[in-house]
Protein backbone atom coordinates (compact mmCIF):
# COMPACT_ATOMS: atom_id res chain seq x y z
CA UNK A 1 0.00 0.00 0.00
CA UNK A 2 1.46 3.50 -1.17
CA UNK A 3 2.17 6.22 1.28
CA UNK A 4 0.26 9.22 1.18
CA UNK A 5 1.01 12.60 1.49
CA UNK A 6 -0.82 15.92 2.40
CA UNK A 7 0.94 19.48 1.40
CA UNK A 8 0.22 21.94 3.82
CA UNK A 9 0.02 21.19 7.44
CA UNK A 10 -2.47 23.87 8.89
CA UNK A 11 -6.00 23.78 10.04
CA UNK A 12 -7.44 21.48 6.69
CA UNK A 13 -4.66 19.53 6.15
CA UNK A 14 -4.19 18.42 10.15
CA UNK A 15 -7.65 19.23 10.71
CA UNK A 16 -9.54 17.81 8.16
CA UNK A 17 -7.36 15.97 5.61
CA UNK A 18 -5.87 14.35 8.11
CA UNK A 19 -8.39 12.95 10.27
CA UNK A 20 -10.17 11.35 7.51
CA UNK A 21 -7.11 9.07 6.74
CA UNK A 22 -6.72 8.70 10.52
CA UNK A 23 -9.95 7.30 10.89
CA UNK A 24 -9.55 4.56 7.62
CA UNK A 25 -5.90 3.70 10.11
CA UNK A 26 -4.20 4.91 7.05
CA UNK A 27 -0.27 6.21 7.36
CA UNK A 28 0.67 9.86 5.64
CA UNK A 29 3.03 12.05 5.73
CA UNK A 30 3.48 16.08 6.00
CA UNK A 31 5.01 18.70 3.72
CA UNK A 32 5.23 21.87 4.90
CA UNK A 33 7.93 24.84 3.97
CA UNK A 34 7.14 26.00 8.17
CA UNK A 35 10.20 24.80 9.83
CA UNK A 36 8.86 25.27 13.33
CA UNK A 37 5.64 23.28 12.49
CA UNK A 38 7.29 20.20 10.91
CA UNK A 39 9.70 20.60 13.81
CA UNK A 40 7.01 20.50 16.45
CA UNK A 41 4.73 17.65 14.24
CA UNK A 42 7.82 15.57 14.81
CA UNK A 43 8.40 16.36 18.46
CA UNK A 44 5.04 16.23 20.00
CA UNK A 45 4.52 13.17 17.47
CA UNK A 46 0.73 13.41 17.97
CA UNK A 47 -2.04 16.00 18.37
CA UNK A 48 -5.62 16.02 18.82
CA UNK A 49 -8.99 16.94 17.57
CA UNK A 50 -12.02 17.70 19.04
CA UNK A 51 -14.96 18.18 18.05
CA UNK A 52 -17.47 21.19 18.31
CA UNK A 53 -20.38 20.45 20.75
CA UNK A 54 -18.46 17.21 21.96
CA UNK A 55 -20.55 15.56 18.93
CA UNK A 56 -17.85 13.27 18.65
CA UNK A 57 -15.28 11.55 20.78
CA UNK A 58 -11.87 13.22 20.49
CA UNK A 59 -9.10 11.92 17.65
CA UNK A 60 -5.54 11.53 18.13
CA UNK A 61 -3.59 11.72 15.10
CA UNK A 62 -0.16 10.00 15.55
CA UNK A 63 -0.21 8.27 12.09
CA UNK A 64 2.23 10.43 10.65
CA UNK A 65 5.58 12.13 9.65
CA UNK A 66 6.49 15.63 8.62
CA UNK A 67 8.80 16.77 6.58
CA UNK A 68 9.90 20.23 4.80
CA UNK A 69 10.38 20.36 0.95
CA UNK A 70 14.10 20.05 1.44
CA UNK A 71 13.83 16.48 3.06
CA UNK A 72 10.83 15.15 2.02
CA UNK A 73 10.82 11.95 -0.50
CA UNK A 74 7.31 11.01 -2.20
CA UNK A 75 8.83 7.77 -3.96
CA UNK A 76 6.58 5.23 -2.22
CA UNK A 77 3.30 8.05 -2.60
CA UNK A 78 1.07 7.79 -5.24
CA UNK A 79 -1.81 9.77 -3.71
CA UNK A 80 -1.15 13.40 -2.84
CA UNK A 81 -3.41 16.16 -1.30
CA UNK A 82 -2.56 19.85 -1.33
CA UNK A 83 -3.83 21.93 1.37
CA UNK A 84 -2.60 25.20 0.98
CA UNK A 85 -4.17 28.82 0.32
CA UNK A 86 -5.47 29.09 -3.29
CA UNK A 87 -2.96 32.18 -3.95
CA UNK A 88 -0.01 29.77 -2.71
CA UNK A 89 -1.03 27.16 -5.18
CA UNK A 90 2.16 28.67 -7.70
CA UNK A 91 4.37 28.49 -5.19
CA UNK A 92 3.73 25.07 -4.84
CA UNK A 93 3.91 23.37 -7.90
CA UNK A 94 8.04 24.37 -8.56
CA UNK A 95 9.00 22.48 -5.12
CA UNK A 96 6.31 20.03 -5.43
CA UNK A 97 7.83 19.11 -9.43
CA UNK A 98 11.34 18.96 -7.74
CA UNK A 99 9.56 15.84 -6.05
CA UNK A 100 8.07 13.80 -8.61
CA UNK A 101 9.71 11.18 -10.73
CA UNK A 102 8.90 11.48 -14.09
CA UNK A 103 8.85 7.98 -14.67
CA UNK A 104 5.63 7.59 -12.26
CA UNK A 105 2.07 8.36 -11.63
CA UNK A 106 0.64 10.30 -9.34
CA UNK A 107 -2.65 11.85 -8.07
CA UNK A 108 -2.95 15.23 -6.81
CA UNK A 109 -6.37 16.49 -5.10
CA UNK A 110 -6.35 20.30 -3.90
CA UNK A 111 -8.28 20.62 -0.79
CA UNK A 112 -9.21 24.83 -0.79
CA UNK A 113 -11.88 26.82 -2.03
CA UNK A 114 -10.77 28.68 -4.61
CA UNK A 115 -11.60 29.18 -8.79
CA UNK A 116 -9.94 26.45 -10.60
CA UNK A 117 -7.28 25.15 -8.35
CA UNK A 118 -6.70 22.31 -10.38
CA UNK A 119 -5.25 24.09 -13.41
CA UNK A 120 -3.07 26.53 -11.23
CA UNK A 121 -1.36 23.72 -9.56
CA UNK A 122 -1.34 21.06 -12.67
CA UNK A 123 0.44 24.66 -15.20
CA UNK A 124 2.92 25.45 -12.11
CA UNK A 125 3.60 21.65 -12.15
CA UNK A 126 3.86 21.45 -16.22
CA UNK A 127 4.23 17.44 -15.76
CA UNK A 128 2.11 15.47 -18.06
CA UNK A 129 2.52 12.17 -15.81
CA UNK A 130 0.33 14.48 -12.58
CA UNK A 131 -3.04 14.44 -12.65
CA UNK A 132 -4.80 17.33 -10.59
CA UNK A 133 -8.21 17.13 -8.92
CA UNK A 134 -9.68 19.46 -6.92
CA UNK A 135 -12.08 18.95 -4.24
CA UNK A 136 -14.34 21.20 -1.72
CA UNK A 137 -14.16 21.82 1.55
CA UNK A 138 -17.68 22.01 3.76
CA UNK A 139 -15.70 21.54 7.17
CA UNK A 140 -14.65 24.29 9.47
CA UNK A 141 -11.61 23.74 11.52
CA UNK A 142 -9.85 26.03 13.85
CA UNK A 143 -6.29 25.40 15.49
CA UNK A 144 -6.52 25.37 19.09
CA UNK A 145 -3.68 25.75 21.32
CA UNK A 146 -1.05 23.98 20.56
CA UNK A 147 -1.10 21.90 17.29
CA UNK A 148 -4.65 20.65 18.27
CA UNK A 149 -7.66 21.19 16.38
CA UNK A 150 -10.97 21.91 17.10
CA UNK A 151 -13.31 20.56 14.00
CA UNK A 152 -16.81 20.05 12.63
CA UNK A 153 -17.96 16.76 12.72
CA UNK A 154 -17.99 16.82 9.31
CA UNK A 155 -17.17 13.17 7.50
CA UNK A 156 -16.79 13.78 3.40
CA UNK A 157 -14.24 15.14 1.25
CA UNK A 158 -15.94 14.89 -2.18
CA UNK A 159 -13.59 15.74 -5.35
CA UNK A 160 -13.50 15.74 -9.20
CA UNK A 161 -13.41 12.44 -10.25
CA UNK A 162 -13.39 13.00 -14.16
CA UNK A 163 -10.10 14.31 -13.61
CA UNK A 164 -8.18 11.28 -11.83
CA UNK A 165 -9.01 9.60 -15.00
CA UNK A 166 -10.74 6.90 -13.35
CA UNK A 167 -8.34 6.59 -10.40
CA UNK A 168 -10.21 6.11 -6.81
CA UNK A 169 -8.76 6.61 -3.76
CA UNK A 170 -11.02 4.03 -1.87
CA UNK A 171 -11.08 5.60 1.01
CA UNK A 172 -13.89 6.07 3.12
CA UNK A 173 -14.80 10.05 3.45
CA UNK A 174 -13.13 10.81 -0.28
CA UNK A 175 -16.47 10.91 -2.48
CA UNK A 176 -15.61 11.12 -6.05
CA UNK A 177 -17.85 13.31 -7.58
CA UNK A 178 -18.51 13.15 -11.52
CA UNK A 179 -19.79 16.79 -13.02
CA UNK A 180 -18.10 18.51 -10.61
CA UNK A 181 -18.27 22.16 -12.16
CA UNK A 182 -22.09 22.00 -11.40
CA UNK A 183 -21.40 20.79 -7.74
CA UNK A 184 -18.72 22.97 -7.27
CA UNK A 185 -21.23 25.93 -8.17
CA UNK A 186 -23.84 24.55 -6.24
CA UNK A 187 -21.57 24.68 -3.59
CA UNK A 188 -20.51 28.34 -3.91
CA UNK A 189 -23.78 29.63 -4.77
CA UNK A 190 -25.17 28.21 -1.64
CA UNK A 191 -22.90 27.42 0.95
CA UNK A 192 -20.31 30.45 0.08
CA UNK A 193 -22.39 33.08 -0.59
CA UNK A 194 -24.30 32.63 2.81
CA UNK A 195 -21.56 32.25 4.45
CA UNK A 196 -20.55 36.04 3.12
CA UNK A 197 -24.11 37.35 3.72
CA UNK A 198 -23.48 36.19 7.33
CA UNK A 199 -19.83 38.01 7.39
CA UNK A 200 -19.74 41.01 6.04
CA UNK A 201 -23.14 42.36 6.73
CA UNK A 202 -22.28 41.11 10.88
CA UNK A 203 -19.21 43.40 10.37
CA UNK A 204 -21.30 46.01 9.74
CA UNK A 205 -23.65 45.22 12.56
CA UNK A 206 -20.53 45.40 14.81
CA UNK A 207 -20.06 41.47 15.07
CA UNK A 208 -16.93 39.51 15.28
CA UNK A 209 -18.19 36.14 16.53
CA UNK A 210 -19.55 34.62 13.36
CA UNK A 211 -22.44 32.29 15.08
CA UNK A 212 -23.57 35.59 16.86
CA UNK A 213 -23.96 37.15 13.51
CA UNK A 214 -25.74 34.42 12.09
CA UNK A 215 -28.08 34.42 14.52
CA UNK A 216 -28.84 37.99 14.59
CA UNK A 217 -32.46 38.22 13.29
CA UNK A 218 -32.41 40.74 10.90
CA UNK A 219 -29.28 39.09 9.15
CA UNK A 220 -30.61 35.43 9.08
CA UNK A 221 -34.62 37.02 7.69
CA UNK A 222 -31.94 38.31 4.79
CA UNK A 223 -30.01 35.07 4.58
CA UNK A 224 -33.62 33.03 4.18
CA UNK A 225 -34.85 35.53 1.79
CA UNK A 226 -31.84 35.17 -0.63
CA UNK A 227 -31.62 31.43 -0.15
CA UNK A 228 -35.40 31.45 -1.30
CA UNK A 229 -34.16 32.98 -4.57
CA UNK A 230 -31.14 31.38 -5.09
CA UNK A 231 -32.17 27.94 -4.57
CA UNK A 232 -35.29 28.57 -7.45
CA UNK A 233 -32.41 29.89 -9.75
CA UNK A 234 -29.69 26.94 -9.21
CA UNK A 235 -32.62 24.73 -10.21
CA UNK A 236 -33.65 26.29 -13.08
CA UNK A 237 -30.59 26.43 -14.24
CA UNK A 238 -28.93 22.85 -13.71
CA UNK A 239 -31.94 21.00 -13.53
CA UNK A 240 -31.38 20.23 -9.89
CA UNK A 241 -34.47 18.78 -7.68
CA UNK A 242 -36.35 21.21 -5.75
CA UNK A 243 -36.31 19.36 -2.56
CA UNK A 244 -32.83 18.28 -2.91
CA UNK A 245 -31.55 22.01 -2.99
CA UNK A 246 -33.43 23.06 -0.43
CA UNK A 247 -32.00 20.69 1.64
CA UNK A 248 -28.45 21.36 0.72
CA UNK A 249 -29.19 24.63 1.29
CA UNK A 250 -30.52 24.13 5.03
CA UNK A 251 -27.61 21.97 5.96
CA UNK A 252 -25.91 25.19 5.17
CA UNK A 253 -27.91 27.33 7.06
CA UNK A 254 -27.70 24.59 10.09
CA UNK A 255 -23.79 24.70 9.81
CA UNK A 256 -23.48 28.56 10.27
CA UNK A 257 -25.78 29.06 13.20
CA UNK A 258 -24.32 26.10 14.99
CA UNK A 259 -23.75 28.05 18.25
CA UNK A 260 -20.61 25.84 19.14
CA UNK A 261 -18.90 26.22 15.93
CA UNK A 262 -16.52 28.82 17.50
CA UNK A 263 -15.38 30.95 14.22
CA UNK A 264 -14.91 34.33 13.70
CA UNK A 265 -15.97 36.99 11.15
CA UNK A 266 -12.50 38.07 10.75
CA UNK A 267 -12.08 34.54 9.53
CA UNK A 268 -14.81 34.20 6.73
CA UNK A 269 -14.57 37.83 5.63
CA UNK A 270 -10.87 37.62 4.98
CA UNK A 271 -9.63 38.67 1.49
CA UNK A 272 -12.82 40.42 -0.02
CA UNK A 273 -11.25 40.86 -3.04
CA UNK A 274 -10.71 37.36 -3.75
CA UNK A 275 -14.89 36.68 -2.76
CA UNK A 276 -15.24 39.68 -5.18
CA UNK A 277 -14.74 37.51 -8.37
CA UNK A 278 -16.61 37.77 -11.20
CA UNK A 279 -17.21 34.45 -10.74
CA UNK A 280 -17.14 34.19 -7.08
CA UNK A 281 -19.49 33.35 -4.58
CA UNK A 282 -21.27 36.97 -4.93
CA UNK A 283 -20.91 38.30 -8.05
CA UNK A 284 -21.71 34.63 -9.86
CA UNK A 285 -25.10 34.03 -8.34
CA UNK A 286 -26.21 37.69 -8.53
CA UNK A 287 -25.19 37.19 -12.32
CA UNK A 288 -27.41 34.10 -12.44
CA UNK A 289 -30.54 35.96 -10.33
CA UNK A 290 -30.33 38.81 -12.73
CA UNK A 291 -30.63 36.92 -15.55
CA UNK A 292 -34.23 34.73 -14.55
CA UNK A 293 -35.57 38.24 -13.59
CA UNK A 294 -35.02 38.01 -9.65
CA UNK A 295 -34.39 39.98 -6.79
CA UNK A 296 -30.81 40.47 -5.56
CA UNK A 297 -31.02 43.00 -3.47
CA UNK A 298 -29.46 40.72 -0.75
CA UNK A 299 -25.99 40.01 -2.82
CA UNK A 300 -25.90 43.73 -3.78
CA UNK A 301 -25.73 44.99 -0.39
CA UNK A 302 -23.10 42.23 1.02
CA UNK A 303 -20.99 43.63 -2.06
CA UNK A 304 -21.56 46.91 -0.92
CA UNK A 305 -20.51 45.39 2.86
CA UNK A 306 -17.18 43.77 1.09
CA UNK A 307 -16.73 47.49 -0.47
CA UNK A 308 -16.67 49.10 2.86
CA UNK A 309 -14.83 46.20 4.81
CA UNK A 310 -11.62 46.95 6.93
CA UNK A 311 -9.35 44.36 8.59
CA UNK A 312 -6.04 45.92 10.22
CA UNK A 313 -4.83 42.15 8.51
CA UNK A 314 -6.27 42.89 5.05
CA UNK A 315 -3.11 44.46 3.89
CA UNK A 316 -3.71 43.63 -0.28
CA UNK A 317 -7.26 44.71 0.31
CA UNK A 318 -6.15 47.98 2.04
CA UNK A 319 -3.65 48.79 -1.15
CA UNK A 320 -6.44 48.10 -3.25
CA UNK A 321 -8.84 50.46 -1.84
CA UNK A 322 -6.10 52.90 -1.61
CA UNK A 323 -5.61 52.29 -5.20
CA UNK A 324 -8.63 52.15 -6.62
CA UNK A 325 -12.57 53.34 -6.11
CA UNK A 326 -15.39 51.37 -5.80
CA UNK A 327 -16.51 51.56 -9.00
CA UNK A 328 -13.43 50.83 -10.50
CA UNK A 329 -13.21 47.59 -8.17
CA UNK A 330 -16.25 46.45 -9.37
CA UNK A 331 -14.98 46.58 -13.18
CA UNK A 332 -11.90 45.65 -12.61
CA UNK A 333 -12.13 43.10 -10.04
CA UNK A 334 -15.97 41.63 -10.10
CA UNK A 335 -16.03 42.42 -14.30
CA UNK A 336 -19.45 44.06 -13.95
CA UNK A 337 -19.79 46.95 -16.74
CA UNK A 338 -19.66 50.62 -15.27
CA UNK A 339 -23.41 51.68 -15.32
CA UNK A 340 -25.23 48.63 -15.64
CA UNK A 341 -27.88 47.37 -13.12
CA UNK A 342 -25.58 45.39 -10.81
CA UNK A 343 -23.11 47.88 -10.50
CA UNK A 344 -25.54 51.09 -9.78
CA UNK A 345 -27.50 48.75 -7.39
CA UNK A 346 -24.09 47.94 -5.57
CA UNK A 347 -22.87 51.19 -5.53
CA UNK A 348 -26.61 52.47 -4.47
CA UNK A 349 -25.60 50.27 -1.20
CA UNK A 350 -22.82 51.72 -0.45
CA UNK A 351 -24.29 54.98 -0.39
CA UNK A 352 -26.95 53.94 2.13
CA UNK A 353 -24.27 52.05 4.57
CA UNK A 354 -21.88 54.48 5.42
Amino acid sequence: MSKIAIIGAGKTGRGFIARLLTAESRDFIFIDKNEKLVHDLNATKSFKISFFGNEASPITVNNYAAYTYENADLNDCELIFVSVCGQNLKDVGAPLKNLLDKNKKYYIITCENATNPSKTLKEAIGMDNVSVSESTVFCTTIEDKNLDISSENYPYLQFDADLLNGFDPNIKGFVPVKNFGNFLTRKLFTYNAASCIIAYLGYLKGYTDYSKAANDPEILKQLDYNYEITNKVLCIEFGYDKKEQEEFALLSRAKFCNKTIIDTIARNAREPQRKLGRAERIIGPMKLIYKYGEDYSVLSKTAAAMLLYDNEKEDEWRKIKDTMTFGEILTNICGLPKGGDLYNSILSYVDKLK
